[in-house]
């Protein structure tokens, strides 16, 4: 797309001002940045200053007192006992997604829990439930294009599913075997998906949010240049502790400042591993420093797939308007399960606290009241359906379970374009040990064994 055309676009958006031509071409001022140095004149009534727009003058000396302000509200389209508030506006959903989508939040507490227990057997190194969680990743997944292009966290196995994700490709990736996408290059719970637009989850806490600013960046410009195809957004899944991190912050102020199509979703479970949100921050949760962003908020029951589903829909409306921009989403819902199986959450919250939240409220159970109130779902189905998944589950782990490790050669290659002279020492030194040591390094269940490191290093042999 020429430069021309681009800049008429965006003049014809409000985006861009002509303020001078060169070389043939008007050089552009985006609006956010023309603005008056000062209020110059006795009666101005508002301050013209680049850092604070239209701030009205008053001679009243009055600090803001955060802690004075009502609290932001929690949107909600159903209460807990499965009714809808506002039966006129109803749930914009017809009873087969309704179905289909508590199904899926089945399965995946399912997948959860055998997986939990599997770990504790010791055939699985490690692991992360959803619990309390379900119906903020698979509803939030459920009304988002498909091409739109999404970076998790490490909670939002719903997604996947809801995507596509299979039991199979879900089992893979936690032995790591020979049929993981990632090649048994990532630890467990860590997924990918280049087929459905869902980037590599990374351990590191909150690098995933100035990623995702940075994609809806070059989602926007692919917007402009391409305006016969559907447009794109980047969407973006952390905790409330990673907001606790710079990237977080980062990430937003850019987003604001470039006006990218991107939807932040925070998932405010309560607790960041062993930190409760009462040592985590002060002010009204995390939807609060969207304002402080220019960034439009919102505040949602996570425990509501309905209301999940309404503000993703609309947040995304929103975020492709005039040229896009941000939207943070601040989902509520308790994490009734340990942070990982390598977390003992009765150790730093009381026992009770957690059952209370499980009998109370969950969204698996919140939309099982839905459905038995409109007479579409009832004991007999539930008892059979959770059967069903739980033979499903169990036969793709006994099938990941039989399925060989990948290459040894996987540790190495891709890390660059070719293999380098470092890397070849270290295969060869790796290789030499292996052979000195069979016995503590039993490598016959990797493809081709030791084998896989001779074919990197009789490649670059022949090159």
């Amino acid at each position: 797309m020429s430069f021309r055309y681009a800049s008429r676009r965006l003049r014809s958006q409000g985006l861009l001002k002509a303020s001078s031509r060169l070389n043939g071409c008007a050089r552009v001022t985006p609006v956010w940045q023309i603005c008056r140095g000062v209020a110059s004149t006795p009666t101005a009534e508002k301050v013209l200053f680049p850092g604070a727009l239209n701030s009205e003058f008053t001679d009243t000396l009055d600090f803001l007192q955060p802690a004075t302000n009502k609290a932001i509200s929690t949107y909600r389209v159903m209460n807990q006992y499965g009714e809808i508030l506002d039966k006129e506006i109803g749930v914009d959903t017809t009873d087969e997604e309704a179905l289909a989508l508590y199904k899926n939040m089945v399965k995946l507490s399912i997948m959860d829990l055998l997986m939990f227990e599997a770990q504790r057997q010791g055939r699985l190194s490690f692991y992360m439930v959803s619990a309390g969680e379900e119906g903020i990743s698979i509803g939030s997944a459920s009304a988002l294009s498909p091409a739109d292009v999404i970076f998790c966290q490490y909670r939002e196995c719903g997604v996947y599913m809801q995507r596509g994700f299979t039991l199979d490709d879900f089992m893979n990736q936690l032995f790591a075997n020979a049929k993981d996408n990632g090649l048994g290059r990532n630890m467990p719970v860590h997924y990918g998906s280049r087929e459905l637009n869902i980037h590599t989850i990374s351990s590191t806490l909150a690098t995933q949010i100035p990623h995702a600013a940075g994609a809806a960046y070059a989602l926007k410009l692919q917007n402009m240049q391409n305006p016969a195809v559907e447009p794109r957004i980047a969407v973006c899944f952390f905790g409330e502790g990673a907001a606790s991190e710079g990237d977080f912050h980062a990430a937003l102020n850019i987003a604001a400042t470039r006006q990218v199509p991107a939807i932040f979703i925070c998932r405010n479970n309560g607790y960041a591993i062993s930190t409760p949100t009462s040592d985590q921050y002060r002010g009204d949760g995390i939807a609060s420093r969207g304002a402080g962003y220019g960034i439009a908020t919102l505040r949602v029951d996570g425990n509501d797939i309905f209301a999940v589903r309404r503000a993703i829909k609309s947040a995304r409306s929103l975020a492709l308007q005039d040229g896009g921009r941000p939207l943070l989403i601040e989902m509520m819902a308790y994490r009734v399960g340990h942070h990982s199986t390598s977390d003992d959450s009765f150790a730093y919250r009381q026992r009770v606290e957690v059952e209370d939240w499980k009998r109370r409220d969950n969204p698996i159970t919140r939309l099982r009241k839905y459905l038995e109130l409109n007479h579409l779902w009832d004991d007999a189905k539930d008892k059979a359906l959770r059967s069903a998944l739980r033979k499903e589950v169990l036969s793709a782990f006994e099938r990941a379970e039989k399925v060989g490790k990948p290459s040894l050669k996987n540790a190495f290659e891709g890390v660059w374009a070719e293999v380098t002279e470092e890397q070849r020492a270290h295969i060869s030194e790796l290789r030499d040990i292996i052979e000195r040591y069979p016995e503590e390094y039993d490598v016959g269940g990797f493809e081709g064994g030791v084998g896989g490191l001779d074919e990197l290093l009789k490649g670059k042999e022949g090159s």
